[in-house]
């Protein structure tokens, strides 16, 4: 018997490295410890309660909310590897009732038999609907189990308030650019084994750019395209712009997401949206999507071009905006890029009105400089008798009892007879 587990052991160790030597880069530079663990200073530094939770091995259940390639899986291993109690990781995908059932009977007995904890790490949780978050309440509750969730999605809209209530909430940035170079970096010194690469900087600075901050996604490329320049050298590698533009499968649309190019487009399509264009404001709207811009993202910007141009010549177009959004949400892409067009046409065609938006500029203005004045005692809440004594609310008029534009003041004395708006 003994023997036999030996072996079995041994099998299950050669299984593992060899699954391990054989995986994707961005699987094995996962690191398993903090010090290699690059960005999420803010959530992960050395003063951070997350970190101490982590080295004191007191856990809490906990979300990971952030943006793919961010760092949400990787961190939850490394607490796999840094805490004593048993880490179990389950997908919100794949992983039904059964399974679920199975990891809450053996987390029962290891406490009470071993006196173990059992942490559960559940990925992309907002996968999961209501009822089956619902079946997580008790065992946190109880302590059972101590969670960690990741996802993508706003906790806020996706997870249930009575589970969310019971995790603390980490959210993780994208990745900035220098840290997707230290992480390019570290791959290209240990991850490809006797295999010499050269790249320079301005080449790998070129990769972190491309890649949406998203590490996954840049050893994903430099992987691919080692690989490529493999199977056309001669045993010496290089790698130019050349092989990373077709590594990342975008030589026909460049387009970085967070940088100048970003924002001119988007202003482009803004732009042409105010102006009227329908044709020209599809074609940036295409621009963004196929170089794979989050639907998302536009759709908020069309919701604030519906206000901001549209406005109060077609109060309509908001609700147009605001449904694209749902839309984009509920069927996610690529089926949901007519949703977007239809929208970004019908703002185009819409006829415009900026007057709220330049009414509410001077606002915001005169904010600023009467931060400071007092409210009109007249217009004043008086709950108690002491604000009574002290006149709040007396004299006030009931508006629909009078003639409402001229039976009394309504701003601060400063701004007596203001007007922001054209009518």
């Amino acid at each position: 018997m003994i023997n036999n587990l030996f072996m079995q052991d041994l099998f299950d160790q050669k299984l593992e490295n060899d699954l391990k030597r054989h995986s994707p880069l961005a699987d094995r530079m996962r690191p398993d410890n903090l010090q290699d663990f690059v960005g999420q200073a803010d959530v992960i530094g050395s003063e951070k309660l997350l970190r101490q939770a982590i080295e004191k091995d007191e856990i809490p259940s906990m979300l990971f909310w952030g943006p793919p390639g961010s760092g949400k899986s990787t961190l939850a291993r490394i607490i796999a590897k840094m805490t004593k109690s048993v880490f179990v990781q389950f997908s919100a995908v794949s992983s039904g009732v059964k399974e679920f059932r199975e990891v809450i009977k053996q987390a029962a007995d290891r406490r009470k038999f071993e006196n173990k904890r059992t942490i559960l790490f559940i990925d992309e949780i907002h996968r999961w609907n209501k009822a089956q978050q619902d079946g997580l309440l008790p065992y946190v509750e109880q302590g059972l189990i101590t969670l960690i969730g990741a996802t993508t999605e706003n906790p806020s809209f996706e997870v249930n308030s009575a589970l969310l209530s019971r995790c603390r909430v980490f959210v993780l940035n994208q990745l900035s650019e220098h840290d997707l170079e230290k992480i390019l970096n570290r791959a290209l010194k240990i991850g490809f084994g006797e295999i010499k690469i050269k790249i320079n900087d301005e080449t790998l600075r070129f990769l972190a750019s491309l890649s949406n901050g998203d590490a996954r996604t840049a050893l994903n490329a430099l992987e691919f395209a080692v690989k490529s320049a493999q199977e056309k050298s001669d045993g010496r590698i290089e790698l130019d712009k050349n092989i990373i533009k077709e590594s990342l499968q975008k030589s026909h649309y460049l387009y970085d997401k967070n940088g100048e190019q970003h924002y001119n487009i988007i202003s482009a399509l803004h732009k042409s949206v105010r102006g009227g264009d329908a044709d020209a404001a599809l074609y940036w709207l295409g621009r963004m999507l196929e170089a794979g811009q989050d639907p998302l993202y536009i759709a908020r910007r069309l919701i604030r071009m519906a206000v901001e141009d549209v406005g109060l010549a077609d109060p309509g177009a908001l609700n147009q905006a605001v449904a694209c959004y749902h839309g984009c949400h509920f069927i996610g892409m690529p089926e949901c890029d007519i949703i977007l067009a239809q929208c970004t046409v019908y703002l185009a065609r819409a006829k415009k009105s900026v007057e709220i938006y330049q009414a509410y500029g001077r606002v915001k203005e005169d904010v600023k400089n009467t931060m400071d004045e007092p409210v009109p005692l007249h217009l004043r809440n008086a709950p108690t008798k002491l604000m009574k004594d002290l006149s709040y609310g007396k004299d006030y008029k009931y508006s629909p009892d009078y003639d409402w534009q001229e039976i009394q003041q309504y701003f601060p004395d400063k701004l007596k007879n203001k007007k922001y708006l054209k009518f």
